[in-house]
């Protein structure tokens, strides 16, 4: 994989969420000053993290700047914990407040996953204040000796910036999810936040870049980055198209859950994905999700 420039390392680490490898990994830059932490993931793969750092010869305490792309909790639910090491955590403006106070944002998923909120999760930790850095769009993080770009980048969540350093760019969850070794590239459409006009504009932008490595945090470095991403749109716009058969079909939630779980796997299992890599893929991106977040968009634009 491309490197961002001499004298800068990037390390994948895998943090085997729910023991699955590939499904959401934090990476590790090595700049000329010290390392920088991208994603640190769910509080539930903390250790698995910790032990990743550790084989590369890091320890807690030479972690001192964190960056996530979102406040999600397969994000960016560690990031208290790093705060509380002393970290400088960097967000989005609108997630600042929801590291500092996670209390909504845990009530939220508790309404969505009950009681596997602990196993999936871990125990998300407030962030102290003056540990978070909110940064707007355009803004430059200076961290490790690298300066690394903030852009704004909505469609998936609104609170959602990608990391650019030269060439290369921490997409988050703006290009999608592809696992190692696929073609297919899936959709992550949670609500309240998708939004289709953004997501589109958000993925003009990444062209505009004239990147030469993109980094999913779903899993993974690519060089192909225009292909994917041409990828990754066909696939937005036809489940938002599938989105709107259904709903004007009048099928409920789980008739919906059921017809769009069955397209997307046969449209996956077309470009080679099933199996135990179909798992992964659901793990990382529950299909439920996104017939919620796409519905609710629609509902909301058929509305206004």
């Amino acid at each position: 994989m491309a490197q961002p420039g001499p004298g800068v390392r990037i390390e994948t680490l895998d943090l085997e969420f729910q023991g699955t490898p590939h499904v959401i990994a934090s990476f590790v830059l090595h700049g000329p000053d010290g390392v920088v932490l991208i994603e640190p993931g769910p509080a539930s793969t903390t250790g698995m993290l910790l032990a990743g750092l550790q084989r590369l010869g890091l320890r807690p305490a030479d972690v001192r700047d964190v960056l996530v792309t979102h406040i999600h909790l397969d994000h960016a639910g560690a990031a208290g914990y790093w705060a509380r090491q002393g970290a400088r955590v960097f967000v989005h403006p609108l997630g600042a407040p929801h590291l500092i106070d996670p209390s909504r944002l845990l009530a939220s998923a508790e309404r969505i996953y009950g009681d596997r909120m602990e196993q999936l999760w871990g125990d998300v930790l407030a962030a102290p204040p003056e540990r978070v850095v909110a940064v707007p769009d355009g803004g430059v993080i200076e961290a490790g000796g690298l300066r690394l770009r903030a852009l704004d980048t909505p469609g998936h969540a609104r609170h959602h910036h990608v990391y650019v350093l030269g060439d290369v760019v921490f997409a988050g969850d703006a290009a999608g999810i592809q696992l190692p070794g696929h073609s297919w590239t899936d959709l992550p459409a949670p609500p309240p936040e998708f939004d289709l006009p953004a997501w589109k504009r958000t993925l003009a932008r990444l062209r505009e870049l004239g990147l030469g490595t993109l980094y999913r945090t779903h899993f993974g470095g690519t060089t192909n980055v225009e292909a994917e991403l041409a990828t990754f749109e066909t696939v937005l716009d036809r489940a938002v198209e599938w989105m709107e058969e259904m709903l004007a079909s009048g099928l409920d939630r789980d008739g919906m859950v059921v017809e769009f779980s069955r397209r997307m796997r046969e449209w996956a299992a077309r470009r080679g994905t099933s199996g135990e890599a179909t798992r992964a893929y659901e793990l990382a991106n529950p299909r439920e999700m996104s017939v919620d977040g796409i519905s609710r968009y629609l509902r909301k634009r058929n509305a206004g």
